[in-house]
């Protein structure tokens, strides 16, 4: 079986402000306050996240 794909992902703007949905996107990837970063494991529901909020974050490969 092969490894799963990984994505680092950082908040770089702040989460104050925005709808309610996307502050759950930002909880739900388990990121905490601007330029924490953490990595997630590349699935359709992290995407889906990520999608929602990209213009919040940066991502790269992990």
């Amino acid at each position: 079986m092969a490894k799963a794909a990984k994505l680092k992902v950082t908040l770089v703007k702040s989460r104050y402000g925005r709808l309610k949905k996307h502050r759950a996107c930002i909880a739900g990837l388990g990121l905490r306050r601007i330029n924490h970063s953490v990595i997630v494991e590349d699935t359709p529901e992290n995407r889906g996240m990520i999608n929602k909020i990209s213009y919040l974050l940066q991502v790269e490969d992990a």
